[in-house]
C-alpha cells in the first residue's frame, strides 16, 4: 500500500520543533494526494496548519503505536526515523528508568547521573551464560556476547565504547572489565582480575581531570586487551594509550582541574613521608589553581590517593617507585610556580636562589645553575658555528610549559609500562577481549589540534562500524536467501582521505612543521590552495583567514589553525633534556632512558605488542651532532601510526558497539534534554544504524510468531497445517505491493511501517469486536440497571409513603402532648422560683445576724487582750528597768573594790621583799608545827569518835524520816483528793449551767431543723430521682467500659500473641541463620578440601614416582583419616610407649578443635564411667550379701584362706598410711616455693611428684608379684586334686597366669578355664589324645585377649592418675597465689588488725584443712571397703572354682551345683543382628559396599537403605568386641569412601540422593541404638538389646551429619544444574495458556519464542522432572521430611530464577503474562497436593512470584490500587515493586502503561518499610537443612546380605 494512505484521520506523526527537538501532533482530517497543508492538532490541544515542502513534498514522519513505544530494540520499531528514536530513548530513560536500550547490534547507553543498584554480583549472574536477546539490554549483556562468542567461536572481541566527556565511557568499560573478572575468575592464584580492575584507579588518577561536563572525564584514550587461556579464564591484561591531553598539564579552563594525582598529592601533603617533597595547599601551585575549582564535591582526594597508592602495591609498584613518582609529580608543580623577569624584550632571568626553582632542582637533582641558564637561554646551530641566545620572557614560559608536558608525558608513559608488566601473565594467551574507551566525537566554540584529532579518530572507528553493520545486514539477507540490493550507506572514506591522504590536511601539516619559518597563517593559505573548490568536505569561513572547516559524518566542524604547528611539533628544548638526564635522581633517568632504546611508531615492542602510548615524543638515538633533530616525529604522525595499528586490531576483532549518550550538560540526574541527545545519536552513528536497516527491511518475524500475532485477521477456513504457506495467503490479501515483503527460509522481511499497518488493520478488527462487545453488553447492562431502578422506585414510594403518614400523626400525638407539659412545667417553674427566693432571704438574715454578733464579740474579745498584753509589758519595764539599776550598781561596787584590793596587794608585795619579814614570819614556825601535828592527832581520835556518833544517829535519823516521810506523802494525798473533790463540783455546777443554756439552744434549733428537713427531704427525694437517673446512665458507661476493657484485653491478648508469634519466628529466623552460616562454612571447608585435594593429586602426579613394589597410601585416605579419626592409632602394643613420649608438635596435622571437643568429651566419658563403677560396686555388694547367705551353708573357709585375708588387709592399711604421708609431704613441697616455677621440671615438687609416681608404680608391680604367687599357690593345690591328664593344661594355664596382672582378668580366665574343660571334653578327639594343642591355642587366645584389654586399661589408669596429680598441682598453685593476695592484704592493715587478720586466716586455713583430711579419709575408707569387696569377691570365685573342679571329678555331684553367672554361647540360629569381618577385609568391604555399588540395582530390588544397616551391624561388632581401633578405622573408612563416590559420580543425581539417604540411615541408626534414653523411646525391647554398649559415637554423629550436610548441598546443586535451562522456559516463555498472550514485533537481538517448537522445555517438562526427582528420593527411602526439604529449596530456586528473570526482562511484564504465571504456579501447587508436600512449605517460597503475577494483573491507576498494591506485595521489596511497575508493557492497545505519578505514589507509600535494597533475590541461597530423627522399625537381626552385593566374607554373628 502506499505510504500517503497511512496518513488518515487520527493518525499521528511527528513535526520539528526549535526547542523539542520534534513534537507529536494528530492528524483532523484525512490526507490527499496534492495537499499542501496538513491539519494537525498538538497534545496540548493547539491546532495548526503544517505546510508541506513544495519541492519535495515530504510528509511528517509518522509515530509509532504506542505498544511499541518503550522496546527494548530501536530496530523493533514499525518507523525507523529520528523522531521515533528519540521518543523511545526518552520514554525508557524518564518513565521506565531504564538506561540501556539497543540498536541493532550497538547498545545505547544513557548517563543517568546517579548510582543504579544494577551491577552487583546477583545482576551478574544473572545474565551469565544467558542469550543477549534473552535479557533486558544491559552493558552486561554486551560483555557476556563477546564472552560467549569468543569462546564458541574462537575468535578475539572487542568492545568500543564511545561518546561524549561525561557520557559515561569510562564507566561502562569499568563495568565491562568486572564482568569478565567475575565470570571468568583467573587462571592461577595470582589474582590477575584483581590487578586488571586495581589498574583503573592509577589510570584514573594519572589520566583522569574535571571537565566543565565531567568531574571524572577521561583526557586519554585507552584500548585494553584482557588475556584468556583456553579454558577462557583470565590470565592477564595489556594496555594501549592514546593522544593525552598533556596541554592540561600546565593550563585549565575556567571551573576544570588539572589531573586527579596532583590534587591528591596536596591533600596529603602532612603525611610524614611527604614532607621532603615541600608540598602545599593546591591553590599555592599556577599548575593546579588557573581553573579556580581545586575540590570536587563528594571527593576527597586523601582517601582518593590512599587508594592510589593500594592499586600500586596490588601492580607491584612498590613504595620506593611509588616516592619516585610522587618526587617528580611535585616536581613539576614546583616547576609550575617558577618566575621569570623581564631584562629587555629579547631577554628574562631568573631571581638568584629562587625557591620554587631550587625544590625542582632537589628534587629531580639537577645543578641549579645549569636548570636557570638553560630555561633562560637556547642553543641555536648553524652550519658553521653553535651560539647561546637568550630567550624572552613568553618564550620562556612556554618552554618551561612545554618542558612539564614532556616530563608528565614521559612519568605517563612509564607507569603504564609498568602496569602492563605487572598484568602480563607467563602463560601463553589463546584470545583475548579488547576494551576501547576512546573520546566521541567533539565539537566546539574553538576548536583545536586536539578536537582535530579526536574527530579524525571518530571517522576512523565510524568508517569500520559502517562496514560491520552493512555486513551483517547483508549476511542476514543470504541466509534467510532472499533478493537484495545493495544498500547505500554513507561512506566517509573521502572525509578520510581529505585528512590523512597524500598533501592531505596532516601531511600539509608535517611538512609546514619541517619549514624554518612555518607558521600556521602559511599552512591554512597552503590548505586553502590545495583543497578548497577541489573537495566538497573541506570549506573556509567567510570571516577568518587562520580557520578551516571540515563536513565530518556527524557535522561540521570549523577548526583555527593557531597552535596546529606548535602542538604538532611538541618542541622541547635539547639542553634541558640533557640537564634532566644529568640527574643524580635514577627513576628520572628511567623516564629518558627509553628515548634512546625507542622504536618508530610503526615497529612492535620484543613481547609483540605494540608501543604503549603515542602520546610521548621518542627519538631514535642520533649522532652528537643531529641532537636538535631528535624530536621531529610529530604528534599527527604518531596518532596515525596508532590509529592505523588499532583498525588493524579491531578488524581482526569480532566488534560490540556502546555509545554513551550524555543527557543534559548540568549532570542532573535522569533528565533529559532533546537537543543535547539528537547531537550525540548524530555524531556516534545510532541513526546511522537505523538508517541502514530502514533502507531494507527492518523489521522481521518468524512465521509461527506472525501467525500467533495476525491469528485475529484470518477466518478459520484461511489457517492451513502448513504456517508458512497461511502466512503467504494472509499477505497477499492485506499488502498488494509485494516489495514491502519478502518471504525468508524462517522468517518475513518487511519494509519501513508495513508492521504498523499490519497493526493498524489488527486493532481496527479488535476494536470493532469490542465495540460490538461492548455495545451488547452495555445494552444487556442498561436493561437489568432499568428494571432494577424501576422495582427500586416503586419500593420506595411505598415506603415513603407509609412513612409520610405515620410522621404526620405522630405530629399531631406529639402536639397535644407538648401543651400539656407546658402547662405543668410553667407552674413548677414559678413555684420553684418562689420556693427559692423565700429559702435564700431566710438564710441571708440568719447569715448577716451571725456575722454581726461575731464582729461584735471579737471587738469585745481583742479590747480585754489588749488590757492583758498592757499589763504585762508595764511589768517588764519596770522590771527591765530595776534590773539594769541594780547590775549598773553592782559593776560600780565591783571597780572600787578591785581598786582597793590592789592597792593592798601593792603594799604586802612590797613588805614581802624584805628579809626581816621572813624572819618575823619564820619565828616560832617549829613550835608551832609541833603543836599542830599534835592537835592534828586528836583531832583524828576525836574524829573517830563523833564518826561513830554520826553513823549512830544516821541510822536512827533515817528510821525516823521514813516514817516521818510516808505520813507525809498519805496527807499530801487526802490533800489533793480533797481538792478534786471541790474542783470537781464547781465543774458540774457549771457544766449544768451550760447544759441549761445548751437544752434551751437545741430546742430553737430544733425547730429550725425540722423545718429545713422538710425541705431536705423533698430535695433529697428530687437528688435521688438525679442520682437513679445518673446511675442508670454509668451503669450503661460501666458496661461499655467493660466492653471496651473487654476489647481492649482482647486485643492486648492477640497483640501479645502476635508479639509471641513475631519473637518465635524471629528465634526461628536466627536459629535458621545460625545454622546456615554454619552449613555455608561447611560447604566452604568441603570445597577447600576437594580443591586440595586436587591440588595434592596434582602434586602428586607431577613430583613423585612410585618406585617399582613399594605401595604408599592414598593421600586422600590418609587426609581424611586424620581429620575423622579421634586420636592417631595404635596399632601394635610395643608402639604405646613411644607413642605417649612424642611431642605434641608431631601431631600438628590434627585437627584442633576436634581434638579439644574429644578431649571434653573424653572427661564426660570418665565421668560416666565413675559413675557406672560405683552403680557396679553397689550392685557387686547386693550380689555379696546373697552369696553370702548361700555360703552360710557351707563349711567355713580355710584358716589359710582367713589368715591370707587378715595380712592383706594389714598391708592394705599401711599403704594407705603411706600414700597419706606422701601426699603431705607433697603439700609440704608445693606450699615452700611459691614461684611460677613449682611445677617446672627440676622443682622439688615435681621431683617429689616423681617420686611418688615411681613409689606407687613399684608398689603396683609388688602387688601383682604377690597375686601371681598366690595364683601359682592355687594352680598347685589344683594340681594335686586333679588327674593326669589335665598336667599340661595346668601347666600352660600357669603360663599364661603369670601374664596376667590384673585380679578381675585371673578370676575371668579360672572362669573361661572352667567352661573350656566342660566344652573341650567332647571335642578332643578331634585333635590329639591328650588335647594338648587345643588347649594351648585357647590358653594363648584367652591370654592375648586379657592383654590387650589389661593394656588399655593400664594406660586409661595411669593417665587419670596423671590427671589428679595435675588438678591437684592446679589447685596448691592457686591456693599459693590465694595466700600471697592475703598476705600483701594483710601487709597493707595496721599492727592490730593485721595480728587479728592472720589469726583469722589461719583458722580458716587449719578449718579446711581438717575438712580436706576428712575428705581423704572418707575416700581411702571407701577405697579400702571396695578393695575389701574385691578380695572377697576374689575368695569367693577362687572357692567356685575349686569347687567346679571337685565337681568335675565326681560327676555324680553335678546335680547339687548351685546355679553361677557363666557365659553361656548362643546358637547360632539366634542372630545378634551383627556382622563379623575380618581387618584385612575392610578395603574390601568398603569397595564392595559403596565404591562400586550401582544405586539403581540396590534401589529396585533391595531394602533401602541396606548399605547404611550393614555398615551399622559391623559397627555393633566391632562395639561388641571393644575394639576401639576397628570402629575409628571402618567410621574413617566410610566417611572417605562416600566421599570418593561423590567426587567421581557426584554430577549424577540418583547418586548422590543415594548416599544422602544411606547416610542419613547411618547416622540415625547410630543415634537409635547409642543407648541415650531421648533416642531409645521409640524401641522394641529387642531393638534395645542391640543397643552399643563400649561406645559413644557422638562425635562420629556430628561429622556424619556434617557429611550428610555437605550431601545434601551438592544435591542441591544437582539439582538446580538440571532445573535452571528448564526453568525460564517452562514458567515464563512458553505459552501454558495458549493465545493468551500476544507476541509484540521483535528487534535484530529477537529473543527466544514463547511458542513451544521442538526441544523447547515447558511447564510440563518440568513437572516431570519434578516426577522424577521425588520418585527416585522416596525410592532410596530418605526421611519424609528431608524430602519436604529438597522440594522446598527446588520451588525457591524456580521462584527465585523466574521472578529474577522477570525483572530483567521488559517483554515479560504484561498483564497476560502474569496470569500465564498464576496458571503455572496453580500446576505446581497442584502438583505438592499430589504428593501430599503441601505443609513442606514450598508453595511460601512462590510468594514473591505469586505477588509479582497478581501485580503485573491488578489496577495500576488511584490511590486505593497503590494502597491495595503495599498491602498486597508485603513478600516483595520496595525495588523489585518499582521495577516490575516500571517495565510493564501493554501487549495490545487497549492496555495502559504505569503513570510516573503512580509510581511515586507508591514510592512513597512503601519509604518506610525496611527491606533489602537488592533487586533480584539469590537464586543460590539455601536453606539450612536438619535432619530429625526418624528411627527404624526394621529388626537388625531379619537383614539378610543378598548375595549380589558380594560380601561373602562377612559372617552373621
Amino acid at each position: 500500500m502506499a505510504v500517503s494512505e497511512l496518513y488518515t484521520k487520527y493518525a499521528r506523526v511527528w513535526i520539528p520543533d526549535p526547542e523539542e527537538v520534534w513534537k507529536s501532533a494528530e492528524l483532523l482530517k484525512d490526507y490527499k494526494q496534492g495537499d499542501k497543508v496538513i491539519q494537525l492538532r498538538l497534545e496540548e490541544g493547539k491546532e495548526l496548519e503544517y505546510c508541506l515542502d513544495p519541492k519535495t513534498k515530504e510528509l511528517p514522519p509518522l509515530r509509532n503505536p504506542d505498544i511499541l513505544v518503550g522496546e527494548n530494540d530501536l530496530t523493533a520499531l514499525s518507523y525507523l526515523h529520528e523522531p521515533a528514536v528519540l521518543h523511545n530513548l526518552k520514554v525508557r530513560f524518564i518513565d521506565s528508568k531504564l538506561i540501556y536500550t539497543y540498536c541493532g547490534i550497538v547498545l545505547v547507553a544513557i548517563n543517568p547521573y546517579e548510582q543504579l543498584p544494577i551491577y552487583g554480583e546477583d545482576i551478574i549472574n544473572a545474565y551469565s551464560g544467558q542469550n543477549m536477546g534473552d535479557m533486558d539490554p544491559h552493558i552486561f549483556a554486551v560483555a557476556e556476547e563477546a564472552y560467549k562468542q569468543m569462546a564458541r567461536d574462537e575468535r578475539n572481541q572487542s568492545i568500543i565504547v564511545s561518546g561524549e566527556s561525561g557520557a559515561g565511557k569510562t564507566v561502562s568499560a569499568k563495568y565491562a572489565m568486572r564482568y569478565f573478572a567475575t565470570v571468568s575468575g583467573s587462571a592461577s592464584e595470582a589474582n590477575v582480575e584483581e590487578k586488571v580492575l586495581a589498574s583503573n584507579p592509577i589510570m584514573e588518577s594519572i589520566g583522569n581531570a574535571k571537565t566543565t561536563r565531567n568531574d571524572n572525564s577521561s583526557r586519554f584514550g585507552k584500548y585494553i586487551e584482557i588475556g584468556f587461556d583456553k579454558r577462557y579464564r583470565i590470565i592477564g591484561a595489556n594496555m594501549r594509550t592514546y593522544l593525552l591531553e598533556k596541554s592540561r598539564v600546565v593550563f585549565q579552563a575556567e571551573e576544570e582541574r588539572n589531573y586527579h594525582i596532583f590534587y591528591q598529592l596536596c591533600a596529603s601533603a602532612a603525611l610524614p613521608e611527604f614532607k621532603t617533597l615541600r608540598l602545599g595547599n593546591a591553590n599555592y601551585f599556577h599548575y593546579t589553581k588557573q581553573g579556580g575549582s581545586p575540590v570536587i564535591d563528594g571527593i576527597d582526594d586523601a582517601k582518593e590517593m590512599v587508594h592510589t597508592r593500594q592499586a600500586c602495591t596490588l601492580l607491584g609498584i612498590n613504595d620506593l617507585y611509588q616516592m619516585g613518582i610522587f618526587r617528580i609529580l611535585a616536581g613539576i608543580l614546583h616547576l609550575g610556580n617558577v618566575g621569570f623577569t623581564s631584562r629587555d624584550a629579547d631577554s628574562c632571568t631568573i631571581p638568584q636562589k629562587h625557591e620554587p626553582l631550587t625544590i625542582f632542582c632537589d628534587l629531580m637533582g639537577v645543578e641549579y645553575q645549569e636548570m636557570s641558564h638553560w630555561l633562560c637561554h637556547r642553543k641555536l646551530a648553524t652550519a658553521s658555528e653553535t651560539y647561546i641566545k637568550p630567550i624572552s620572557k613568553l618564550q620562556a614560559i612556554n618552554a618551561r610549559d612545554a618542558l612539564a608536558k614532556h616530563i608528565y608525558a614521559k612519568l605517563f608513559n612509564w607507569i603504564v609500562d609498568h602496569v602492563n608488566k605487572a598484568l602480563h601473565s607467563t602463560i601463553k594467551q589463546h584470545s583475548f577481549i579488547g576494551v576501547l574507551d576512546i573520546y566521541g566525537f567533539e565539537t566546539f566554540e574553538i576548536n583545536s589540534f586536539e578536537q582535530f584529532c579526536i574527530n579524525y579518530a571518530n571517522e576512523k572507528l565510524q568508517q569500520q562500524f559502517n562496514m560491520h553493520v552493512f555486513k551483517l545486514e547483508q549476511e542476514e539477507y543470504m541466509k534467510e536467501q532472499i533478493p537484495w540490493t545493495l544498500i547505500d550507506f554513507y561512506d566517509n572514506q573521502p572525509c578520510i582521505n581529505l585528512i590523512e591522504a597524500k598533501l592531505g590536511i596532516l601531511d600539509l601539516l608535517d611538512e609546514e612543521c619541517k619549514m624554518p619559518k612555518g607558521s600556521d597563517d602559511s599552512w591554512a593559505q597552503k590548505l586553502y590552495n590545495t583543497h578548497l573548490k577541489k573537495c566538497a568536505l573541506f570549506e573556509k569561513p567567510r570571516m577568518s583567514n587562520k580557520a578551516f572547516i571540515i563536513q565530518h559524518f556527524a557535522d561540521k566542524v570549523e577548526y583555527q589553525c593557531e597552535g596546529f604547528l606548535e602542538k604538532n611539533k611538541d618542541t622541547v628544548y635539547e639542553e634541558q633534556i640533557k640537564v634532566l638526564k644529568s640527574s643524580k635522581f635514577k627513576m628520572l633517568l628511567e623516564l629518558f632512558q627509553d628515548e634512546e632504546k625507542a622504536l618508530s611508531p610503526t615497529s612492535a615492542t620484543p613481547s609483540g605488542r605494540t608501543l604503549l602510548s603515542r602520546t610521548a615524543v621518542k627519538p631514535a638515538k642520533a649522532k652528537p651532532g643531529q641532537a636538535s633533530k631528535e624530536h621531529k616525529k610529530t604528534v599527527g604522525h604518531q596518532f596515525r601510526n596508532s590509529l592505523h595499528l588499532l583498525m588493524e586490531t579491531l578488524n581482526a576483532t569480532t566488534p560490540h558497539y556502546v555509545r554513551c549518550i550524555k543527557p543534559n550538560d548540568f549532570k542532573f540526574p535522569f533528565t533529559f534534554d532533546e537537543k543535547r541527545a539528537v547531537q550525540q545519536l548524530r555524531a556516534c552513528g545510532v541513526l546511522e544504524t537505523i538508517r541502514i536497516s530502514a533502507a531494507g527491511f527492518p523489521s522481521r518475524w518468524t512465521y509461527q510468531e506472525f501467525f500467533s500475532r495476525y491469528r485475529v485477521l484470518m477466518k478459520q477456513k484461511d489457517v492451513l497445517s502448513d504456517r508458512k504457506q497461511t502466512c503467504k495467503n494472509l499477505l497477499e490479501n492485506l499488502i498488494l505491493n509485494k516489495d514491502k515483503y519478502q518471504f525468508g527460509k524462517t522468517k518475513i522481511f518487511f519494509r519501513a511501517g508495513q508492521v504498523a499497518y499490519l497493526e493498524k488493520i489488527r486493532a481496527d478488527k479488535l476494536r470493532v469486536a469490542c465495540i460490538r462487545i461492548q455495545k451488547t453488553i452495555r445494552g444487556w447492562l442498561m436493561r437489568k440497571k432499568y428494571l432494577r431502578m424501576r422495582k427500586a422506585a416503586i419500593t420506595i414510594q411505598r415506603y415513603v409513603r407509609g412513612y409520610q403518614a405515620r410522621c404526620y400523626a405522630k405530629f399531631l400525638r406529639r402536639t397535644r402532648a407538648a401543651i400539656i407539659i407546658q402547662k405543668f412545667q410553667r407552674m413548677y417553674v414559678v413555684r420553684k422560683r418562689y420556693h427559692l427566693m423565700r429559702a435564700a432571704t431566710i438564710v441571708l438574715q440568719s447569715l448577716l445576724r451571725g456575722y454581726i454578733a461575731r464582729n461584735k464579740y471579737q471587738q469585745m474579745l481583742r479590747e480585754h487582750k489588749a488590757i492583758i498584753i498592757q499589763k504585762h509589758v508595764r511589768g517588764w519595764l519596770a522590771r527591765v528597768c530595776y534590773h539594769r539599776s541594780l547590775k549598773a550598781i553592782v559593776y560600780l561596787q565591783c571597780c572600787y573594790r578591785r581598786m582597793m584590793a590592789k592597792r593592798e596587794l601593792k603594799k604586802l608585795k612590797i613588805e614581802a621583799r624584805s628579809v626581816e619579814r621572813y624572819k618575823k614570819l619564820n619565828i616560832g614556825m617549829e613550835n608551832k608545827i609541833m603543836q599542830l601535828q599534835r592537835k592534828v592527832d586528836e583531832q583524828n581520835k576525836d574524829y573517830k569518835s563523833l564518826l561513830e556518833k554520826l553513823t549512830n544517829l544516821e541510822t536512827t535519823y533515817s528510821t525516823e524520816t521514813e516514817k516521818l516521810r510516808s505520813d507525809v506523802e498519805r496527807l499530801r494525798i487526802s490533800e489533793e483528793e480533797a481538792k478534786n473533790a471541790t474542783n470537781r463540783v464547781n465543774t458540774l455546777q457549771e457544766e449544768i449551767t451550760r447544759l441549761r443554756k445548751e437544752l434551751h439552744q437545741t430546742q430553737s434549733e430544733k425547730k429550725t431543723i425540722e423545718e429545713w428537713a422538710d425541705k431536705y427531704k423533698q430535695e433529697t427525694e428530687q437528688l435521688v430521682s438525679e442520682l437513679k437517673e445518673q446511675n442508670t446512665l454509668l451503669k450503661k458507661e460501666k458496661e461499655e467500659l467493660n466492653r471496651r476493657i473487654h476489647d481492649q484485653a482482647k486485643e492486648m491478648t492477640e497483640t501479645m500473641e502476635k508479639k509471641l508469634v513475631e519473637e518465635t519466628k524471629q528465634l526461628e529466623l536466627d536459629l535458621n541463620d545460625e545454622r546456615l552460616r554454619y552449613q555455608n562454612l561447611l560447604n566452604e571447608f568441603s570445597r577447600l578440601e576437594e580443591r586440595y585435594e586436587d591440588l595434592k593429586d596434582e602434586v602428586n602426579l607431577m613430583v613423585s614416582i612410585p618406585k617399582p613394589g613399594h605401595k604408599r597410601t592414598d593421600s586422600t585416605h590418609s587426609s581424611n583419616e586424620s581429620e575423622y579419626t579421634f586420636s592417631s592409632e595404635i596399632t601394635e602394643t610395643e608402639d604405646l610407649p613411644l607413642r605417649m613420649e612424642e611431642p605434641s608438635e608431631k601431631k600438628a596435622p590434627l585437627d584442633m578443635s576436634l581434638f579439644l571437643k574429644l578431649q571434653k568429651r573424653v572427661t564426660e566419658l570418665e565421668q560416666e564411667k565413675q559413675s557406672l563403677q560405683d552403680e557396679l560396686d553397689r550392685k557387686e555388694e547386693q550380689a555379696l550379701r546373697t552369696k553370702t547367705r548361700e555360703e552360710e551353708e557351707r563349711p567355713p573357709m580355710r584358716g589359710a584362706e582367713l589368715e591370707y585375708e587378715s595380712l592383706k588387709r594389714q598391708e592394705l592399711e599401711s599403704e594407705n598410711k603411706k600414700l597419706k604421708n606422701e601426699l603431705n609431704e607433697l603439700q609440704k613441697a608445693l606450699l615452700e616455693k611459691s614461684s611460677p616455677e613449682v611445677t617446672a621440671p627440676g622443682a622439688p615438687a615435681y621431683r617429689v611428684l616423681l617420686e611418688q609416681l615411681t613409689s606407687v608404680s613399684e608398689e603396683l608391680e609388688v602387688r601383682k608379684e604377690e597375686v601371681l604367687i598366690l595364683r601359682s599357690q592355687l594352680v598347685s593345690q589344683k594340681e594335686a586334686i586333679q588327674p593326669k591328664n589335665t598336667m599340661t593344661d595346668s601347666t600352660i594355664l600357669l603360663e599364661d597366669v603369670q601374664k596376667m596382672k590384673d585380679k578381675g582378668e585371673i578370676a575371668q580366665a579360672y572362669i573361661g578355664l572352667k567352661e573350656t574343660n566342660r566344652q573341650s571334653l567332647q571335642d578332643y578327639h578331634m585333635l590329639n589324645e591328650d588335647g594338648e594343642l587345643w588347649l594351648v591355642y585357647e590358653g594363648l587366645k584367652q591370654t592375648n585377649r586379657l592383654l590387650e584389654s589389661q593394656l588399655q586399661s593400664q594406660k586409661k589408669s595411669h593417665d587419670n592418675e596423671l590427671e589428679a596429680l595435675r588438678g591437684e598441682i592446679q589447685s596448691l598453685k592457686e591456693e599459693n597465689n590465694r595466700q600471697q593476695q592475703l598476705l600483701a592484704q594483710n601487709l597493707q592493715l595496721p599492727p592490730e588488725a593485721r595480728i587479728e587478720a592472720s589469726l583469722q586466716h589461719e583458722i580458716t586455713r587449719l578449718t579446711n584443712e581438717n575438712l580436706d583430711l576428712m575428705e581423704q579419709l572418707e575416700k581411702q575408707d571407701k577405697t579400702v571397703r571396695k578393695l575389701k569387696k574385691q578380695l572377697k569377691v576374689f575368695a569367693k570365685k577362687i572357692g567356685e572354682l575349686e569347687v567346679g573342679q571337685m565337681e568335675n571329678i565326681s560327676p555324680g555331684q553335678i546335680i547339687d551345683e548351685p546355679i553361677r553367672p557363666v557365659n553361656i554361647p548362643r546358637k547360632e540360629k539366634d542372630f545378634q543382628g551383627m556382622l563379623e569381618y575380618k581387618k584385612d577385609d575392610e578395603p574390601k568391604l568398603v569397595k564392595y559396599l559403596i565404591l562400586d555399588l550401582k544405586p539403581r540395582g540396590v534401589a529396585v530390588n533391595l531394602i533401602p537403605g541396606l548399605p547404611a544397616y550393614i555398615l551399622f551391624m559391623c559397627v555393633r561388632h566391632a562395639d561388641y568386641l571393644n575394639d576401639d581401633q576397628k570402629v575409628r578405622s571402618l567410621l574413617t573408612s566410610t566417611i572417605n569412601g562416600i566421599k570418593k563416590v561423590l567426587k567421581k559420580r557426584g554430577d549424577d543425581f540418583e547418586t548422590v540422593s543415594f548416599w544422602l539417604s544411606n547416610t542419613c540411615r547411618f547416622l540415625h541408626c547410630l543415634k537409635q541404638y547409642s543407648g541415650e534414653e531421648g533416642f531409645m523411646k521409640h524401641n522394641t525391647p529387642r531393638q534395645n538389646e542391640h543397643c552399643l554398649t563400649n561406645f559413644d559415637l557422638a562425635e562420629y554423629r556430628q561429622v556424619l551429619s556434617d557429611l550428610a550436610i555437605q550431601i545434601y548441598q551438592q544435591l542441591i546443586r544437582v539439582l538446580e544444574n538440571i532445573l535452571q535451562p528448564m526453568i525460564v522456559s517452562g514458567m515464563l516463555e512458553h505459552e501454558t495458556i495458549q493465545g493468551v498472550s500476544g507476541v509484540k514485533p521483535p528487534g535484530l537481538r529477537k529473543r527466544t519464542s514463547s511458542i513451544a517448537d521442538e526441544g523447547t522445555y515447558t511447564l510440563d517438562s518440568i513437572i516431570r522432572q519434578l516426577n522424577t526427582f521425588h520418585f527416585v528420593m522416596c525410592q532410596h527411602g530418605m526421611d519424609p521430611e528431608l524430602i519436604k526439604q529438597v522440594i522446598k529449596q527446588t520451588f525457591y530456586i524456580t521462584g527465585a530464577v523466574t521472578l529474577n528473570n522477570l525483572l530483567l526482562r521488559k517483554d515479560m511484564c504484561s498483564w497476560s503474562k502474569g496470569m500465564q504465571i498464576r496458571y503455572n504456579v496453580s500446576q505446581l501447587e497442584e502438583w505438592l497436593r499430589d504428593k501430599n508436600l503441601m505443609n513442606s512449605g514450598a508453595k511460601e517460597t512462590l510468594e514473591p512470584l505469586i505477588q509479582a503475577a497478581q501485580l503485573l494483573q491488578v489496577k495500576k491507576k488511584t490511590d486505593e490500587d497503590a494502597e491495595a498494591i503495599c498491602s498486597m506485595c508485603n513478600a516483595l521489596t520496595t525495588a523489585q515493586i518499582v521495577k516490575v511497575l516500571n517495565l510493564y508493557t501493554p501487549v495490545n492497545e487497549f492496555e495502559e502503561r504505569v503513570s510516573i505519578s503512580f509510581i511515586r505514589t507508591i514510592q512513597m507509600r512503601l519509604r518506610d518499610r525496611k527491606d533489602s535494597p537488592q533487586l533480584l533475590m539469590d537464586a543460590k541461597h539455601i536453606f539450612p537443612v536438619t535432619f530429625p530423627f526418624n528411627p527404624s522399625s526394621l529388626a537388625l537381626e531379619t537383614i539378610q546380605i543378598p548375595a549380589s552385593l558380594g560380601l561373602a566374607f562377612i559372617s552373621r554373628v
